[in-house]
C-alpha cells in the first residue's frame, strides 16, 4: 500500500485522463510510475561507468597490491639498517 498526496491542479489532471481512457486512477499512476522508471533505468553498471577512470592517478607500479608485504618489508629492513 502506497499512498502520496498530489496538487489539486494534477489530481484535477489525473480525475480527467481516468475519466477518459476509463481506468482508475490508481491504474493510471502505476503505468506512468513504471513508464518512468523504465525509461530512467540506467543502462550501465557503476563499473564500466567508472572503468576509464580507474588507475589514472595511479604509481605506474601495476603490481602494488600483489607485493604489497614484500615492500613493507623492505621498507622495514632499509630503516633497520640505518
Amino acid at each position: 500500500m502506497f499512498s502520496i498526496r498530489l496538487p489539486k491542479e494534477l489530481e484535477e489532471k489525473l480525475a480527467l485522463e481516468s475519466a477518459q481512457r476509463r481506468v482508475s486512477k490508481s491504474d493510471l499512476v502505476k503505468e506512468a510510475l513504471r513508464d518512468y522508471l523504465d525509461k530512467n533505468k540506467p543502462t550501465t553498471d557503476p563499473y564500466t561507468l567508472g572503468k576509464d577512470l580507474f588507475g589514472k592517478q595511479g604509481s605506474g607500479l601495476g603490481d602494488l597490491s600483489v607485493e604489497y608485504k614484500t615492500r613493507v618489508r623492505e621498507k622495514i629492513h632499509e630503516k633497520m639498517s640505518d
